[in-house]
C-alpha cells in the first residue's frame, strides 16, 4: 500500500497532538477515518476541524480496556468494510523516579502506552491477516530508544512497543501485512500540559516538570508528515523530532555511556 485514497485508516488519540495532525493530513489524502479517543471534547475538536466531506467515524474509547477495542475493531470492520492502517497512537506519561512511583502507578501508566497498543494490534490483525493487506503503525518514542529518568515507567512502556513492533517484523514477513515503529522526540503536542505526576514528588520531578516545555519544539503537523512520508515509502522505524536521531545513534556508538551524553537534556 502506497497510498492512503479510499483506504480505511484508523487513530487512537485522535483528540490532540499528532493523532489529530494525522487525521487532518490522511483526511486531505483522502482516506476514511476511524478516530477514537477518550476525551470527548477533543475528539469532537478534531472531526470539526476535517474538510467537508471527509468520511469520518468517531468514538470515545478507552484503549486501556481490552474487551472494548476488541468489539470496536470489528465494529469498524463491518460499518466501513475493511481497516487498513492502524495508528496506534493513544498514551499518556508519568513523571516521578522509579523510587517514588508507586506499583498503581507503574501499572497505570502501562496499561495505556503498552496495554493500549497490545490491545489495538490484537484486535485488528486479523482483519488485516485476512484481507492480506494492511499496515500496523505502532508509537514508541525516543524514549524508547534510551533509558531516561524520571520516565522509567513511560521507558518500559516505550521499549515494550519497540519489543513488540520489531518482532513482527519478522512475523508478518509474507503476510501482506507489515508493521511500523515509530519514535517521536520532542513533540509540541501539549503533551506537558497533561503529564502526570507520581503522587510523591520532588525536587527532581519538579525539576523535569519545569524543563518538559522546553524539549517540545517539533509541531505535530511536521512529525505526521515525517511519519505518513516513512509510511508511504515502506519504512520499517521512523525517527522524528527534536534530538530524535541523536538519540537513535547515542546508544548504538556508546551502549554503556551514552548516560554521560544526555547531561544537557535531563532535569
Amino acid at each position: 500500500m502506497n497510498s492512503f485514497r479510499d483506504k480505511v485508516a484508523i487513530i487512537t488519540g485522535a483528540g490532540s497532538g499528532i493523532g489529530r495532525a494525522l487525521a487532518c493530513a490522511l483526511a486531505a489524502a483522502g482516506a476514511r477515518l476511524a478516530l477514537s479517543d477518550i476525551n470527548a471534547e477533543g475528539l469532537a475538536e478534531t472531526v470539526g476541524q476535517l474538510p467537508p466531506g471527509t468520511d469520518v467515524h468517531s468514538c470515545i474509547l478507552d484503549v486501556a480496556s481490552r474487551e472494548t477495542v476488541m468489539a470496536y475493531a470489528q465494529t469498524v470492520a463491518a460499518e466501513l468494510a475493511g481497516a487498513h492502517y492502524l495508528f496506534n497512537n493513544a498514551g499518556t506519561t508519568l513523571i516521578g523516579t522509579f523510587e517514588n512511583q508507586s506499583i498503581e502507578e507503574i501499572r497505570w501508566l502501562l496499561d495505556i502506552n503498552l496495554g493500549g497498543v497490545l490491545n489495538g494490534t490484537k484486535a485488528f490483525l486479523p482483519i488485516m491477516l485476512s484481507q492480506r493487506e494492511g499496515c500496523i503503525v505502532n508509537f514508541s518514542s525516543v524514549f524508547g530508544l534510551v533509558g531516561y529518568p524520571t520516565h522509567s515507567a513511560y521507558n518500559m512502556s516505550k521499549f515494550g512497543v519497540r519489543g513488540l513492533t520489531e518482532s513482527l517484523w519478522s512475523e508478518l514477513a509474507g503476510t501482506g501485512v507489515r508493521a511500523v515503529c515509530v519514535h517521536p522526540g520532542g513533540i509540541r503536542t501539549g503533551f506537558e500540559k497533561r503529564l502526570r505526576m507520581s503522587a510523591i514528588s520532588g525536587a527532581r520531578e519538579l525539576a523535569m516538570q519545569a524543563k518538559a516545555p522546553s524539549l517540545m519544539s517539533t509541531s505535530p503537523e511536521t512529525c505526521a508528515a515525517a511519519i505518513l512520508t516513512g509510511v508511504r515509502r515502506g519504512k520499517r522505524r521512523i525517527v522524528t523530532g527534536r534530538h530524535a536521531r541523536l538519540l537513535f545513534w547515542l546508544p548504538r556508538l556508546f551502549p554503556s555511556a551514552y548516560t554521560r551524553f544526555l547531561q544537557p537534556l535531563m532535569p
